[in-house]
């Protein structure tokens, strides 16, 4: 199982509010519509008059100076994305707050400066709740800081790691194994399935593939037949020897054993019991 990375959403959004200085430099802005705020001031001359004219507050009737075309000699204004603000109205929707030089996001058709977008918008970790500004993980499609994607049972970072997972909880691989796996009937160390680890059951019995093999001759028993003796298990070959050492032989020894014993007069015996004549 794997996590996915994050983008840097945030800074990717992040505006640097950009004072324009020349009238030349102001005109090609708003000719190309650049992703670019400007700072520019109300003109006393004629030439500016027109221009002035043209001018009307984003805000219109919440304008903060009561007059969305006032346009006041000297006093600032600001210019993004063909809209138009009095310096003062071009404010954070949330904290009010002037931007002026300082950073600033757009979302929409409203401005945020940087602290208010981070609290209202900005992804936080489901572990901490602290905003992530650069790179973390999801997994379940939940984010998380890098750092705080840990192991549930042994705080071990699994950023970029295999791990796996039980009640919607991230576990390492090893920590896994000795929690919850199966055990290995043959070696005991757990079977945790990870990275394609295949295992045998039977029963209520289970064995890594590598560790399937015959009790007797140590061949692996993985797509053969096998029997149980015990608590072992064997391949046919050794079941038909185990078979001839445990009942056959003992079973010819038995015999060789009361032939010799008859032969030497036991019960049974064919030697004739003669007595010397006078």
């Amino acid at each position: 199982m794997s996590a996915d990375v994050l983008s840097d959403d945030f800074k990717s959004r992040l505006h640097l509010t950009t004072k324009t200085t020349g009238q030349e430099r102001i005109r090609r802005a708003r000719e190309n519509n650049e992703d670019v705020a400007i700072l520019s001031m109300f003109l006393p001359n004629a030439t500016a008059e027109r221009e002035n004219k043209k001018f009307c507050c984003t805000l219109r009737d919440k304008c903060l100076l009561g007059d969305a075309r006032k346009t006041i000699a000297g006093t600032k204004k600001m210019e993004y994305k063909t809209r138009q603000w009095h310096e003062k109205c071009f404010c954070c929707v949330v904290c009010k707050n002037p931007i002026g030089t300082k950073s600033f996001i757009p979302r929409e058709q409203e401005i945020y400066c940087a602290g208010c977008y981070e609290d209202k918008f900005a992804t936080r970790c489901v572990k901490c709740n602290k905003i992530i500004t650069q790179g973390g993980v999801t997994y379940k499609n939940e984010p998380w800081h890098r750092e705080c994607f840990t192991c549930t049972h042994c705080d071990t970072s699994l950023a970029g790691q295999r791990f796996t997972s039980r009640d919607d909880k991230p576990y390492c691989a090893e920590c896994f194994g000795e929690l919850f796996a199966k055990r290995c009937t043959s070696c005991a160390k757990p079977i945790t399935g990870i990275g394609g680890t295949r295992f045998i059951s039977f029963e209520d019995r289970h064995w890594h593939n590598d560790c399937f093999i015959c009790a007797q001759c140590k061949t692996s028993l993985v797509g053969k037949g096998f029997i149980t003796d015990g608590q072992d298990i064997i391949c046919p070959e050794c079941a038909k020897q185990k078979l001839i050492d445990d009942t056959i032989l003992p079973l010819v020894a038995k015999a060789r054993d009361w032939c010799a014993f008859r032969d030497q007069g036991g019960p049974g015996s064919t030697i004739s019991d003669k007595r010397a004549r006078p």
